[in-house]
């Protein structure tokens, strides 16, 4: 018997819609195999806790999804979801300085700009503006709700160059930083330091490390290295410190008054903004390096440009409830960079962020801002995959996560992302497995 076109359509259109669940079913079964032989399955893992999550950003369909949905403390993996923020509000360029103008003095406020006679940056128009500046100059900051240190930080890491604190004006990166022999040792910022208790006495070692004492900044350096290198302890940060550093490099002074009184007459101020370094330039900085204190003030630049008081739990707050609002869980987010354990995020939220990046954002930028195979915190790993893999690593004891993209052979960009907590291995050993998986993708897909 002949069927009729109608019963031909009737047949094969559901037969179509079970062919595309098979190969999908197909894709995961296959994606299930790799992950099962370079990580899942492997016996220095049997008792971690593993997400994987990959995704096809070309027709919006997960390839494969192994607890996907469920939360890790995501360690600098969080820096993607600042760095989102701050590719899409902060503009071309960071605020470096407000400023209210009147007819015989100015008003600077600061904005969290953490670029100020960073040595990252040469160029240095904040500090070109004041020096240049006629007018006496007035300084008020009165937007910080915030603390020096993020809820969840461990304490005994305040000495370690990659927890500076927090503050409205950063200045020098709020580190201290040195260099050379004992008898001839570099400091910078040189004003901050009156005395350094070295611990020994050899004047043929150049300084190995720098701590600091726990209430005070009061330093002591260790030489023990054979070649000259920096060594950077943060100091304990103040508005009074900042201004009498800044004071000291521009040979000017700051006044400081509760009230402006009559000065301006009763004058309406001329408002504007002093802008610093090019947005992207740090943000690359911040993503390549892992830069702790870049992702933590870029958060609060963006809250003291959008909600005119620089609060972590504000801007956060603002931003789950607007462009993170489809996220596929609720993370737990409390700081910019990852330092705190406190973060919760899964893997599908990450592939939804980098796939908002990639809808967003043009990919030059992208590919410009995340470090790619053998670059930044990926140096040493993934050389075979260059111009292939641009991902974000994060780390803290007993977890790892990388989430990124990933081009492969046959032209597809997938965004995935994994995660590994709980575990008792080695960081080594479980970066070599993602490698492993993520060289077989792309592969083979």
């Amino acid at each position: 018997m002949i069927k009729t076109i109608t019963q031909w359509c009737c047949w094969w259109v559901p037969c179509l819609g079970c062919l595309l669940v098979l190969a999908s079913c197909s894709v995961s079964k296959r994606i299930d195999t790799i992950a099962g032989k370079t990580i899942t399955h492997k016996k220095e893992l049997e008792n971690a806790h593993i997400g994987i999550t990959v995704y096809n950003s070309a027709n919006g369909k997960y390839l494969y999804n192994s607890n996907g949905n469920k939360y890790f403390i995501p360690a600098s993996n969080t820096k993607i979801i600042t760095c989102y923020a701050a590719m899409k509000y902060l503009g071309d360029s960071l605020p470096g300085l407000s400023v209210a103008e009147f007819n015989n003095f100015i008003v600077v406020s600061p904005t969290g700009d953490p670029t100020l006679l960073h040595p990252d940056f040469a160029n240095q128009p904040v500090i070109d503006f004041l020096v240049k500046q006629p007018k006496g100059i007035f300084f008020t900051n009165n937007k910080w709700r915030e603390n020096a240190y993020g809820a969840g930080w461990s304490w005994d890491d305040y000495d370690t160059y990659y927890m500076a604190e927090r503050s409205a004006m950063p200045i020098y990166g709020n580190v201290l930083s040195a260099s050379g022999k004992a008898n001839a040792l570099q400091v910078v910022p040189n004003n901050l330091v009156t005395a350094i208790n070295n611990k020994n006495n050899d004047t043929t070692a150049f300084a190995s490390s720098i701590s600091r004492d726990f209430y005070n900044n009061q330093f002591a350096v260790q030489y023990n290295s054979a070649t000259q290198q920096i060594v950077q302890t943060p100091f304990i940060t103040s508005d009074s410190l900042a201004l009498r550093l800044l004071q000291d490099t521009l040979h000017k002074t700051f006044s400081r008054p509760g009230k402006f009184g009559a000065a301006n007459n009763n004058t309406k101020a001329n408002s504007y903004t002093v802008y610093s370094q090019p947005t992207d330039t740090m943000l690359k900085i911040m993503m390549h390096r892992s830069d702790n204190f870049y992702a933590e003030q870029s958060l609060l630049m963006l809250s003291n440009q959008h909600l005119g008081i620089m609060s972590d739990a504000a801007i956060i707050d603002t931003l789950l409830k607007s462009d993170f609002k489809a996220m596929p869980q609720n993370p737990r987010w409390v700081d910019g960079s990852g330092l705190s354990r406190y973060n919760l995020f899964t893997p599908q939220d990450f592939v939804f962020v980098l796939d908002k990046m990639k809808q967003e954002f043009n990919w030059q930028r992208i590919t410009t801002i995340f470090a790619t195979g053998g670059g930044g915190t990926l140096n040493g790993q993934y050389d075979s995959l260059q111009g292939k893999l641009y991902a974000k690593t994060g780390t803290l004891s007993n977890n790892i996560a990388l989430s990124g993209y990933l081009i492969t052979n046959k032209g597809q960009t997938l965004i995935f992302s994994i995660m590994v907590g709980n575990h008792t291995s080695s960081n080594a050993l479980i970066r070599k497995s993602m490698e492993a998986f993520l060289t077989k993708l792309v592969q083979q897909y």
